[in-house]
């Protein structure tokens, strides 16, 4: 493996820590109806633990509501119980057939409280991008190259961590902005 690879391989996993943040920052809710808050919810179905998405549709029938259709009945209980320890704050309501969430409004301390969890996501991305630099530079160790080659090579490294850890502290703006738009 030569010095390109490992900065390219570097690179797009660095692109994956990012693309993981969003992912994790949209399970993050602010007031608003959003199915992919319920997407880490697992859900006991016939004694294995399956993600609720694939037992039901999610839809937003209004702004701050949820709906829930399970494709088979016998789950609802389920899932409301899943939905209850999941500590979102959600106050599932069971009809018998689908399950209605009502999202309320956010206060400002929980709001304070969401901040922080999205803070911690942020530091977790910053943490992944460290450990991949770490990688990458053992890597380049292990190529043997010139001292003034490898400075080189560790400073371009050095850089692209910067950019990255950029666009985690870009990102944790947008959402703490987010978070905290009444």
């Amino acid at each position: 493996m030569d010095s390109e690879m490992i900065i390219l391989g570097f690179s797009d996993n660095l692109d994956k820590a990012i693309e993981s943040l969003e992912k994790r920052f949209t399970t993050v809710r602010a007031g608003r109806a959003n199915p992919s808050s319920l997407d880490g919810i697992m859900v006991e179905y016939y004694g294995s633990m399956t993600p609720l998405k694939q037992l039901a549709t999610i839809s937003v029938p209004e702004a701050r509501q949820l709906l829930i259709k399970p494709f088979d009945k016998s789950c609802l209980k389920g899932i409301e119980k899943a939905i209850l320890a999941s500590n979102l704050g959600y106050n599932p309501g069971n009809d018998g057939e689908t399950i209605r969430i009502i999202i309320p409004e956010l206060t400002e301390e929980r709001r304070r409280e969401l901040v922080k969890q999205v803070k911690a996501l942020a530091e977790d991305a910053k943490v992944a991008i460290r450990n991949k630099r770490r990688e990458a530079l053992e890597e380049l160790e292990k190529l043997e190259l010139s001292e003034d080659e490898q400075k080189g090579l560790e400073k371009q490294i050095q850089d692209i961590v910067n950019e990255y850890n950029k666009k985690v502290e870009l990102k944790l703006k947008d959402k703490e902005q987010e978070l905290l738009t009444v």
